[in-house]
C-alpha cells in the first residue's frame, strides 16, 4: 500500500502536472512525462543554456540542478513568490497539477533571459528578507544533499569499539563508498535523523515511506571495514522505526553474505580461517599479581582504569594485548589470562549482555542454542538467492531475516513453518545480510546478540576522525589532539 501510495504522490500526480503545464507553453503534453527528456524541455522553456542538461546526468549535482530547473520552470508560469517555489519542490505532486489545470495560469516566457527579468523585474525584485530566505533555503538543500549521498558526520557515543575508536570521537562517514542508500522515509524534519530536539517528538512521517534503492558506490563492504548503518532491533516494539530512521550503530564487519563465521575462545574465525584481531581491540583480561599495589602512573599509561579487584591477589581489565603485553613485563604480574566464556555456556560471564541471538521465536519443538561471547557459531550469514532449508536448526537462526527484514508472514505451528500462510521447508533470501563485531569484544552489543545486518541497513563507510574530545578530562585537555585526522583502519 505505502509503495501505491508513494508511486501516487512522486510519479503520477507530478506527471499530470508537467503534461498540462507543458501544453500551456505549446509543447506535446507527452513531453512532460518522459524522464529526462522532460528536463531538457524545462530547460529550453526557461532558456537556460542547453548544457545544464549534462549537469541532470551527473549523479548528486542533478538533484540540486533539477530544483534550480524547477523553481526557473515555474516561474516561467508567473510564480515568483518564495512560498510559490517551496510548494513546488516540496510538494510537487499537489501544485504542479494544480496549476496545469488553473485557467489563471499561464506560460508567460523563458524565465532566465534578460527580456523576462526586465519586463518582470518589479515582480522578481527580491527583499532583504527573501535574499536570506533564499541563502537559507539553498543552504539546507545542499547540506541535506550533501549528507544524503556524499557524507555525513557522527560521534561515537559508546565504548563498543574501544580502543580503535573512542568515546567522543567525531567521525567523517562516506555515502560514496558503498553507494548512497536514498531516502526511504521522504517526509522528514531537517537534520534531525528520528527524534526532533528538546520536544523529543518523531522527527519524520511514515505515511509515506519507499522502496529500497542504493546508487552504484566505489566498493562493496569487506571483512574488516569498520561501518555505520541502522539498528535492526528498532524495527521492533515499542519503537517500530523505519529502516532509514532507526538509530545509527558503528561496529567492523567480520562476516560477508556466504560467509561461514565462528568464535572460538574468542578468536573469529571465517570459512576456517582465523581473521585478524583489530590491533587496538579490547577484551577482559584476568590478572595475577603478587599482592603489591599497582602503580597508578601505569594504569594511566597503559589505560587500565577500568581495573576491577578480585580475591587472593587477582583483578580483571578491559584492555588491549599491547597493554596486556606491556603489563607482563612488571615483575609484579604473575600472569594474564583472557578471561572466557567456556564452550556450552548459555550464560557469558558478563551478564550485562546476554546472548539473544539465534532462538528466534522458539518453541519447546526448536532446540535452544547454547552460544556465548567467546564461543558462537558456526553460522552462515546470508546471501542474495541464497536458499536455506527450514528446519528446526535453522528457522532460529534465519526466522527474524525472513519474518521482520524481508517483509513476510512468519508463523511456527508445531514443527511447521509456515510463510505467507504456506508450509514452507525451504526460503531463498532476497537480500544480502553482514555480521557486525564491536572491537571491544566483551563490552559491545552487536550481532550475536541480535543477528544479521540486512543490506538496506547500511550506511555508509567510517573514513577518519576529525575531532576527538574527552569529557572525562580537563578543560585544557579536553581535545585529543593525536587522534585528529587519523584513518580508521
Amino acid at each position: 500500500m505505502n509503495i501505491i501510495l508513494a508511486i501516487i504522490l512522486l510519479v503520477i500526480l507530478p506527471y499530470v502536472g508537467f503534461w498540462k503545464l507543458f501544453e500551456k507553453a505549446g509543447r506535446p503534453g507527452w513531453e512532460g512525462i518522459v524522464p529526462l527528456y522532460n528536463a531538457y524541455v524545462m530547460i529550453k522553456l526557461c532558456g537556460r543554456p542547453t548544457w545544464w542538461f549534462i549537469l541532470v546526468l551527473i549523479p548528486g549535482l542533478n538533484i540540486l540542478v533539477f530544483i534550480g530547473i524547477l523553481v526557473d520552470f515555474v516561474k516561467s508560469y508567473g510564480k515568483f513568490s518564495l512560498l510559490d517555489h517551496i510548494l513546488a519542490v516540496a510538494l510537487p505532486f499537489i501544485y504542479l497539477p494544480k496549476w496545469g489545470f488553473d485557467k489563471n495560469t499561464k506560460y508567460i516566457g523563458a524565465s532566465a533571459t534578460a527580456p523576462f527579468r526586465e519586463k518582470y523585474k518589479i515582480a522578481l525584485k527580491k527583499t532583504a528578507t527573501r535574499e536570506w530566505a533564499d541563502a537559507i533555503i539553498f543552504a539546507v538543500i545542499a547540506a541535506t544533499l550533501i549528507r544524503t549521498l556524499f557524507i555525513e558526520a557522527y560521534v561515537i557515543p559508546s565504548a563498543s569499539m574501544e580502543s580503535s575508536l573512542l568515546i567522543g570521537d567525531y567521525l567523517f562517514v562516506s555515502k560514496v563508498n558503498y553507494g548512497a542508500r536514498l531516502p526511504m522515509t521522504p517526509v522528514a524534519f531537517p537534520f534531525a535523523h528520528h527524534t526532533m530536539p528538546l520536544i523529543g517528538t518523531k522527527a519524520y512521517w511514515d505515511g509515506v515511506e519507499l522502496p529500497y534503492y542504493r546508487l552504484p558506490g566505489l566498493s562493496d563492504i569487506k571483512k574488516g571495514d569498520v561501518v555505520v548503518f541502522n539498528y535492526p532491533m528498532d524495527a521492533d516494539s515499542p519503537l517500530y522505526r523505519p529502516v532509514d530512521k532507526r538509530e545509527n550503530y558503528i561496529k567492523r564487519c567480520q562476516g560477508t553474505p556466504g560467509d561461514t563465521l565462528s568464535v572460538v575462545d574468542a578468536q573469529v574465525f571465517i570459512n576456517g580461517k582465523a581473521a585478524p584481531t583489530p590491533p587496538h581491540g579490547e577484551m577482559s583480561y584476568t590478572v595475577q599479581s603478587d599482592g603489591s599495589e599497582i602503580n597508578p602512573q601505569l594504569i594511566n599509561d597503559l589505560h587500565l582504569e577500568d581495573l576491577a579487584p578480585g580475591i587472593n591477589n587477582t583483578f580483571t581489565v578491559n584492555t588491549t594485548l599491547a597493554s596486556v603485553n606491556a603489563l607482563k613485563g612488571y615483575s609484579n604480574i604473575k600472569s594474564i589470562v583472557p578471561t572466557l566464556s567456556p564452550k556450552g555456556m548459555e550464560d557469558p560471564l558478563y551478564p550485562v549482555y546476554p546472548v539473544k541471538f539465534p532462538n528466534y521465536k522458539i518453541t519447546p519443538n526448536f532446540p535452544k542454542f547454547t552460544w556465548n561471547l567467546d564461543n558462537y557459531g558456526p553460522i552462515i550469514v546470508p546471501k542474495k538467492g541464497w536458499t536455506v532449508k527450514l528446519d528446526s536448526l535453522t528457522f532460529p537462526v534465519y526466522g527474524r531475516a525472513i519474518e521482520i527484514y524481508e517483509g513476510n508472514k512468519v508463523q511456527v505451528q508445531g514443527t511447521d513453518i509456515l510463510i505467507n500462510g504456506k508450509k514452507a521447508d525451504s526460503y531463498t533470501f532476497k537480500m544480502n545480510y553482514y555480521f557486525m563485531m564491536g572491537d571491544n569484544r566483551h563490552n559491545s552489543e552487536d550481532s550475536r546478540f541480535w543477528g544479521f545486518v540486512p543490506e538496506d541497513h547500511i550506511v555508509g563507510k567510517a573514513l577518519f576522525i576529525w575531532m576527538s574530545m574527552d569529557d572525562n578530562a580537563s578543560f585544557l585537555n579536553k581535545i585529543r589532539w593525536s587522534r585528529l585526522f587519523n584513518i580508521i583502519h
